[in-house]
């Protein structure tokens, strides 16, 4: 097989029913802004992405407002990485969000912990410390 040399996920939406309450929830939980894309001709589309790099590691994604597709648990887990992801777990109930697990280690691997945002989306929080 191989090498990949590159992050095989390119992209990632996280569906939303309700885009002012989720992205409050990410802004105030990870620390940054999530900033609205502009789509053509978007019939009941809404995005609103969060800060990527193309130079860098790590997949780019956003939060999605769409017709037909509603937020929930179940299914594939986005891990979000933080400087402590303890520090970011600390704000989700504030947030609007549920704690689903703790921070716990995982070894040689960090740290992480899981948590539901304000729209029933199931996401980990991840961290080396």
């Amino acid at each position: 097989m191989e090498n990949v040399k590159f992050n095989p996920v390119g992209w990632f939406e996280i569906y939303v029913e309700n885009m002012d309450r989720a992205a409050k929830f990410y802004e105030d939980v990870l620390g940054y802004k999530v900033e609205q894309l502009p789509m053509p001709d978007a019939h009941e589309l809404e995005m609103r992405a969060f800060p990527s790099d193309m130079m860098n590691p790590g997949a780019a994604g956003a939060l999605v407002k769409m017709e037909g597709m509603k937020g929930g648990s179940g299914g594939t887990l986005i891990y979000f990485g933080t400087e402590d992801c303890g520090v970011a777990e600390a704000k989700v109930e504030a947030a609007g969000g549920k704690v689903c697990q703790p921070k716990m280690s995982i070894g040689d691997y960090g740290f992480c912990s899981i948590v539901s945002d304000t729209e029933g989306n199931t996401i980990g929080l991840h961290s080396m410390i």
